[in-house]
């Protein structure tokens, strides 16, 4: 019988991973997008830098490993988040904003071959492939609702550019990441995405900020969970396994998300979403093969 914990880590970055859209939808009225991302940052840079320091982790030697992780921070941590918040915020409903998300695994599988040499099987490029079915599927009613006020194009243009700067983190993550400490690693990401993220939210921002319970949990959950869990166990993905079979999992959280409005916001879930749900995880299980 095969140990568990395998399974356990991807389901629970999926489950972790999922909350970031929902909490962009649920602190919304209450912060403005780039305030909010810029406190966000910073308190999980200095979470993480304590906590490093606590237990003594290995910094980088070199000024290398510390610019190659500041920058996919700024990738990862800083456009991806910033644009994702952007764009739920400026209307984007957050389901679509978790189907873009959806388009990085094929973006990632289609550069990590010439990037970082790896060879994707056609096994997990029909994994691919079908997960992406399948997250479409579990969206689609939200596509083509008739009481949608549609895709505002700026929002849908800022969230393909979060996707984008998303894969080109992962990858920069992956070919030079694994040498230093993973909890430096993130300590230091997060300061890189502060440094992009506090210029932005004092030059473009408005200081919305209404310090409501709500947003406060918002915060919360943002940073200590959604940031500060999340961000470990895909670093810790990212390490251990391909890195087009760790971007696959992300076809999970549409479906998962999806799930979570229900529960949270009463939002139904239709016939066709719900075996959405079933070809997008039997997608992950394929290209999660190799």
């Amino acid at each position: 019988m095969p140990a568990p914990a395998p399974f356990l880590v991807p389901a629970l970055f999926v489950l972790i991973w999922a909350t970031g859209f929902v909490a962009a939808r649920f602190v919304a009225p209450h912060a403005e997008a780039f305030t909010f991302v810029a406190i966000r940052v910073v308190a999980v840079a200095l979470v993480l830098g304590g906590l490093a320091l606590v237990l003594r982790a290995r910094w980088p030697r070199g000024r290398a490993g510390w610019l190659h992780a500041a920058f996919a921070g700024v990738l990862m941590q800083g456009i991806y988040v910033i644009g994702v918040f952007w764009s739920v915020q400026h209307g984007l409903p957050a389901g679509i904003a978790a189907l873009v998300g959806s388009f990085q695994p094929l973006l990632t599988a289609t550069l990590a071959g010439p990037a970082l040499g790896e060879t994707v099987s056609r096994r997990r490029w029909f994994g691919i492939a079908t997960g992406f079915a399948g997250a479409l599927f579990v969206l689609l009613p939200k596509i083509g609702a008739s009481d949608s006020a549609g895709i505002p194009v700026a929002a849908l243009a800022a969230c393909l550019f979060a996707m984008a700067a998303m894969t080109g983190g992962t990858l920069l993550q992956k070919r030079y990441g694994a040498e230093g400490d993973l909890l430096s690693n993130a300590a230091i990401q997060f300061v890189g995405a502060a440094l992009l993220a506090v210029p932005v939210a004092l030059i473009f921002g408005t200081g919305g900020f209404d310090a409501s319970t709500a947003l406060w949990l918002g915060l919360a959950w943002s940073v200590l969970v959604n940031s500060v869990g999340g961000i470990l166990l895909l670093l810790f993905l990212i390490r251990r396994g391909a890195v087009a079979g760790v971007a696959a999992l992300l076809f999970l959280v549409p479906p998962v998300s999806a799930a979570m409005a229900y529960a949270l916001f009463g939002e139904a879930l239709a016939p066709i979403q719900m075996g959405g749900m079933v070809i997008a995880t039997l997608g992950v299980a394929l290209a999660s093969q190799g």
